[in-house]
């Protein structure tokens, strides 16, 4: 066997140039000498071939030209953590020098003896020993070292980033946290690591891990709870991009985590979700990118709360295939819901004007406090509301709602789809015959204002220009206007200048009226104080 070639060389990571790739062949090639390394490069693009040469199958890939050999001397290999830590860290010894037995120091073939090695030693000793937070991403760390080499010489790392190195188990990074006394955040993400198949002796490794992130490392749910045995403390964790399709229920593991991201894992679909679903402490959600196209929580009725995801306060939902509201819906079942992003979902597209959008999903969601990364202001929460039990009072009437309490009783099906409207009409009234009249219907394509909106208090901040519609509320304005200059709580002050009004200025001061109430045209000048 060639030297270069390590005894264990199957299955291994190897890194050659800028592209990384595992060890699937180790030997000889038909009609060729010496010793060959057939690899599957992680980006096909560099193979040449499927392990395939001159009609003989020597190893397998997934992807039809995904591999290649290359000579062992092409092959990297890589070195242990603490190599990799001194290296990163400008700690190891200069190239030129090397240390020989005792106090002898070698400068090229002269050997000298060198007073005070011991204290060298020591003095780079001490400085590893203050390091807290340890990056040693792309530096080729593929196995741990000396065993206790670590902790000897490490003693206070908290936080390691080990992402996109050559680690090829999951036992190489229990052997490096094993070494670690008090790990708290462990990134070992663009790792392509075998994780134990079956249920193995669980280590101490990972008693005070509170964060991991395991992203691109081809690790499956049924992998994740078997070494989540091992993560009695943990908090966070980051799976996106591991083709996830299937869950499995986590009994007795995760039973502490707050921060669950499977982004980028297209799950077989929505009611996967339900699987995880009692997770007693899960705060944060995140599901970008999932497949997933509806949510439903049939545990729950019209208005009522769901006993699923008890502590889930931010979901993150965008990038998606969600088009119908009843998911929407659904969401305001949740009884801890305070945070949502849900952009990029089809059902974004089903009104033309984005405000409209907004308005409809905060009066949907009761308990909603942020909408895709922006506050909803008490005020913004009343118009929408208000808006939305006037915009579907018509509906209401025909589908038996009635004034009379004793008379309402609107249809199952319009309570389908739209739950909380009961609960609106109970917070302030159930919306007058007056209101109704003449409203004009969502679709209609009204005419849009082209305005110009200022800060005379703040001179630095440069005009911008809106296209509104013209049936757009005050109350609604000044919900876009919050979020275009990203203003504090305070109550906004709207006024507009007209070319036909030289000197004047007309004060926007009715919530509930449309701009067109107020005879705006396009050219006018809106006005923002605060």
């Amino acid at each position: 066997m060639d030297a270069s070639v390590p005894p264990d060389a199957l299955g291994r990571r190897v890194s050659c140039d800028t592209h990384y790739g595992t060890v699937r062949y180790v030997g000889s090639v038909s009609r060729t000498a010496g010793i060959w390394l057939g690899v599957e490069w992680d980006d096909p693009q560099r193979g040449k071939h499927d392990g395939s040469y001159e009609g003989t199958q020597y190893f397998k890939c997934r992807h039809p030209k995904g591999g290649s050999f290359i000579r062992p001397n092409k092959a990297n290999f890589g070195v242990d953590f603490l190599t990799a830590v001194k290296d990163r860290y400008g700690l190891n010894d200069k190239q030129d020098v090397q240390y020989g037995t005792e106090n002898m120091v070698v400068f090229g073939t002269k050997t000298v003896e060198f007073v005070g090695m011991d204290s060298v030693a020591e003095q780079q000793r001490q400085q590893l020993n203050k390091l807290v937070d340890i990056s040693v991403r792309e530096c080729a760390v593929s196995h741990a070292g000396e065993t206790e080499e670590i902790s000897r010489t490490c003693a206070n790392m908290r936080h390691i980033n080990l992402s996109k190195n050559l680690i090829s188990s999951w036992e190489t990074v229990i052997a490096i946290a094993s070494q670690v006394q008090n790990l708290e955040t462990l990134n070992v993400s663009e790792n392509k690591m075998k994780f134990p198949s079956t249920s193995t002796s669980i280590s101490s490794a990972f008693s005070n891990l509170n964060i991991l992130a395991l992203n691109q490392t081809e690790i499956t749910w049924t992998e994740v709870l078997l070494c989540a045995q091992g993560w009695p403390a943990l908090e966070e964790l980051y799976l996106s991009s591991n083709s996830i399709t299937v869950l499995e229920r986590p009994d007795g593991v995760l039973q502490t985590l707050k921060l669950l991201d499977l982004s980028d894992n297209q799950l077989l679909d929505g009611n996967q979700l339900h699987l995880i679903a009692h997770l007693p402490r899960l705060e944060q959600l995140i599901l970008r990118n999932t497949g997933i196209s509806s949510i439903h929580f049939p545990d729950a009725g019209f208005g009522c709360k769901t006993k699923m995801f008890p502590s889930l306060k931010r979901l993150a939902i965008n990038d998606n295939k969600i088009s119908q509201w009843s998911s929407i819906n659904e969401l305001d079942k949740l009884p801890s819901l305070r945070s949502l992003q849900c952009n990029n979902n089809p059902l974004m597209d089903t009104e033309k004007n984005p405000e409209t959008l907004i308005q409809l999903i905060i009066a949907k969601i009761s308990q909603l406090e942020v909408l895709n990364n922006c506050e909803i202001l008490p005020a913004e929460r009343r118009g929408a509301e208000l808006d939305y039990r006037k915009i579907f009072g018509n509906d209401w009437l025909a589908a038996g709602g009635h004034w009379n309490p004793e008379k309402n009783k609107p249809s199952e099906e319009f309570l389908a789809a739209h739950p909380r409207y009961p609960s609106l009409c109970l917070k302030y009234g159930a919306p007058e015959e007056g209101e109704l009249k003449g409203r004009q219907p969502l679709t209609l394509k009204n005419q849009l204002l082209t305005l110009t909106i200022k800060c005379p208090e703040k001179p630095e901040q440069k005009p911008v220009e809106k296209k509104l519609p013209e049936s757009m509320t005050i109350q609604k304005v000044k919900g876009l206007l919050y979020r275009l200059f990203k203003i504090p709580g305070s109550e906004l002050k709207l006024s507009y200048e007209s070319s036909k009004l030289e000197g004047k200025e007309v004060e926007l001061d009715n919530d509930l009226k449309p701009l067109q109430f107020y005879s705006i045209e396009s050219g006018d000048c809106v006005l923002v104080r605060w």
